[in-house]
C-alpha cells in the first residue's frame, strides 16, 4: 500500500513538472520579434544604455571593482558604437531604397509613355497582334508600322 502511494506521488510530480513543458499552448508560442531592423537596433541600444546606467550605479555604490568596471564599460561602449554604426547604415539603406523606388516609378512612367507600333493592315483594317511583314487576315504586305500611343485603340 505504501509503495502504491509513493508511486502515485512520483507520477503526479512528473506530470506536474512535465505538463507545462509539453503543453500545446507553449509549443506553438514564438518569442516576439521586432518588425524592422531599425526598431530592433533601437531596442538593443536602449537596453545597452540601461546596462551602462546600472554599471555606473553599481560602481558608484562600491559593488564592482575598478578593473571590472573599466573592462565592462569598454565592452558596453564598443557595443554601443557598433549599434550606432549599424543604425546609420540602416538609415542610409532606407534612403537608398527610397531613391531606387523613385527611379523605378519614373522608368515605369516613361515606359508607359513610349508609343507602341501599330500593325494594322491598310487593305482590310485587321489589327495584327504581333510585329509581322504580312497581314494575318488578307496577306497584304504591312508597311512600316505607325507609332500610336500605348493605352489608346484606333
Amino acid at each position: 500500500m505504501l509503495l502504491t502511494i509513493a508511486i502515485l506521488i512520483a507520477v503526479s510530480m512528473v506530470v506536474y513538472v512535465a505538463f507545462p513543458l509539453l503543453s500545446a499552448e507553449s509549443a506553438g508560442e514564438v518569442l516576439p520579434t521586432d518588425v524592422t531592423v531599425a526598431s530592433d537596433l533601437k531596442r538593443r541600444r536602449l537596453v545597452l544604455y540601461d546596462n551602462l546606467k546600472d554599471l555606473e550605479f553599481e560602481f558608484q555604490s562600491g559593488k564592482i571593482a575598478n578593473s571590472d568596471y573599466e573592462s565592462l564599460r569598454a565592452n558596453y561602449l564598443g557595443e554601443a558604437t557598433t549599434l550606432m554604426v549599424a543604425t546609420r547604415e540602416a538609415e542610409q539603406l532606407k534612403q537608398n531604397d527610397a531613391l531606387i523606388e523613385r527611379e523605378i516609378a519614373a522608368r515605369r512612367a516613361q515606359r508607359k509613355a513610349v508609343p507602341k507600333p501599330d500593325y494594322t493592315c491598310r487593305a482590310c483594317g485587321y489589327e495584327n497582334p504581333v510585329p509581322v511583314k504580312f497581314c494575318g487576315e488578307c496577306g497584304a504586305p504591312i508597311s512600316a508600322p505607325k507609332k500610336r500611343p500605348s493605352g489608346k485603340q484606333p
